[in-house]
C-alpha cells in the first residue's frame, strides 16, 4: 500500500502539475480558513456550508481541509495522490451540484447565473493527471518512497 501511495515518476509534469494545482488552491483554502483574499473565515464558511447551502458538517470540514491542507500538502508533494484523488472529488461534487446547470463557461462577464463547469474540468483533469503521474520531482513522495527502496535494498 505504501508503494501505491508515494511512489512518483520522476519527472518535472507531475511536479508543474502539482505546483499547479496548488497554486490555484491556496488562496481558496485561506479564504475559507483565515479569511484571506476576501474570505469568510472557517467559522462562517462552515456556517454558510452547512445552513446555507446544507452540506453536513463533515462534507462542510472536508472541503474545507481539501482547499487548505491539501493544497499545501499538494505544494510540497507529500500524499500527492491522496489529495489528486480528494480534488477529483471536490471538484466532481461542486461541478454536479452547483456549476453544471449554469453550463459550460466560466461567468466571466457576469451574464450567467453562476459559473459554469469550465474550471471544474481542468482542475479534474491535472488531479487525474497526478493521479497517474505522481508527484514528481523535488517531492516527499519521492524522497519518502526513494528512501524507503534504499533500506530495502540496504544501501
Amino acid at each position: 500500500m505504501k508503494h501505491l501511495f508515494f511512489k512518483t515518476n520522476e519527472t518535472w509534469t507531475g511536479t508543474f502539475l502539482r505546483w499547479t494545482l496548488s497554486i490555484v488552491f491556496i488562496p481558496h483554502g485561506l479564504q475559507k480558513t483565515f479569511g484571506l483574499f476576501g474570505g469568510m473565515g472557517f467559522s462562517k464558511t462552515m456556517d454558510v456550508f452547512t445552513h446555507d447551502l446544507n452540506l453536513p458538517f463533515i462534507a462542510a470540514f472536508t472541503v474545507i481541509m481539501v482547499e487548505f491542507l491539501g493544497s499545501f500538502l499538494l505544494l510540497l508533494g507529500l500524499g500527492t495522490r491522496f489529495w489528486a484523488l480528494s480534488f477529483i472529488g471536490l471538484m466532481t461534487g461542486i461541478m454536479l451540484t452547483a456549476h453544471v446547470e449554469n453550463g459550460f463557461f466560466m461567468n466571466w462577464f457576469g451574464t450567467q447565473k453562476g459559473e459554469g463547469c469550465q474550471f471544474d474540468i481542468l482542475a479534474i483533469g491535472i488531479a487525474l493527471a497526478l493521479l497517474f503521474e505522481g508527484a514528481g520531482k523535488l517531492s516527499m513522495d519521492g524522497w519518502i518512497f526513494n528512501r524507503r527502496i534504499k533500506s530495502e535494498i540496504g544501501h
